[in-house]
């Protein structure tokens, strides 16, 4: 583990591993830099990859308040690490974390992105439900109830009831704890109140990107993916068979080789 220092004096821990390029992955809600370690060792052989524990989690510190322009700057600070240019690929929620920092850096820190089913969604339906969870949300880690706040975000992706009652008994959950209040950090902060796609910021987004979904998985991800791809300039669609939200990364890794090579 190494560690580089952000633009607030917050310690970022990160690892690197094989051998190339730089590519720095970007996790979404929950991950600490350990959720990325198999798709790393797959993407060694041709890349130097970086994995970083996002503010709040694992190794890094979280100096508050929390401003979505100091992620920016943490990622910015290993991109730094990593020789002042890298490729990028963002998972989920770290999708908009990747649209965010290309924005601010102007397209000058990366050379491509990769996301992965960034969870934007245009059904209207989808607003209160997204509302009702920040607010849940919210009221919980104000009262120090981390679990709740955990189980409530949970619940909002559809894990049924006694899974996640069972899920709270694991020993993994006190991990789980420990990076609740990062789920602000995510969602009212990098998605915002409002989930849909943003068309506008995609359209600034001038380096090439790919843009993935896997076709098992929650059904308003193609849209959103077509959308998002649609909106940037140099984008490309790829859908990975058979895939869910938690994608395989042994499928993923030579579609992601593959378009940092090209």
């Amino acid at each position: 583990m190494k560690t580089v220092t952000s633009a607030d004096g917050t310690a970022i821990a990160f690892q690197e591993q094989g051998k190339g390029p730089a590519l720095i992955l970007v996790d979404g809600a929950l991950c600490a830099r350990g959720a990325k370690e198999g798709l790393a060792v797959a993407l060694a052989p041709n890349f130097t990859v970086f994995r970083y524990d996002r503010r709040g989690r694992g190794d890094s510190g979280d100096t508050l308040p929390y401003a979505v322009e100091r992620e920016i700057e943490d990622l910015e600070a290993v991109i730094g690490a990593a020789g002042g240019t890298a490729f990028l690929y963002g998972h989920s929620s770290g999708c908009a974390l990747v649209i965010d920092t290309v924005l601010h850096a102007g397209g000058t820190t990366a050379a491509k992105i990769a996301l992965y089913e960034a969870p934007y969604d245009d059904d209207p339906a989808a607003r209160g439900p997204w509302t009702a969870y920040l607010d849940d949300l919210a009221v919980a880690l104000a009262a120090g109830r981390r679990g709740d706040a955990v189980a409530r975000f949970m619940a909002h992706v559809g894990m049924p009831a006694g899974q996640i009652a069972g899920m709270r008994q694991s020993p993994f959950f006190p991990a789980l704890e420990a990076i609740a209040p990062t789920l602000a950090y995510d969602h009212a902060g990098l998605m915002g109140d409002s989930l849909a796609v943003p068309v506008g910021q995609a359209a600034r987004v001038t380096v090439p990107a790919l843009v993935m979904y896997g076709d098992a998985s929650f059904p308003f991800m193609p849209a959103t993916a077509r959308t998002l791809s649609a909106a940037m300039p140099h984008a490309r669609l790829r859908v990975l068979e058979g895939q869910t939200h938690d994608v395989d990364p042994a499928v993923q890794a030579p579609v992601l080789a593959q378009f940092f090579a090209g």
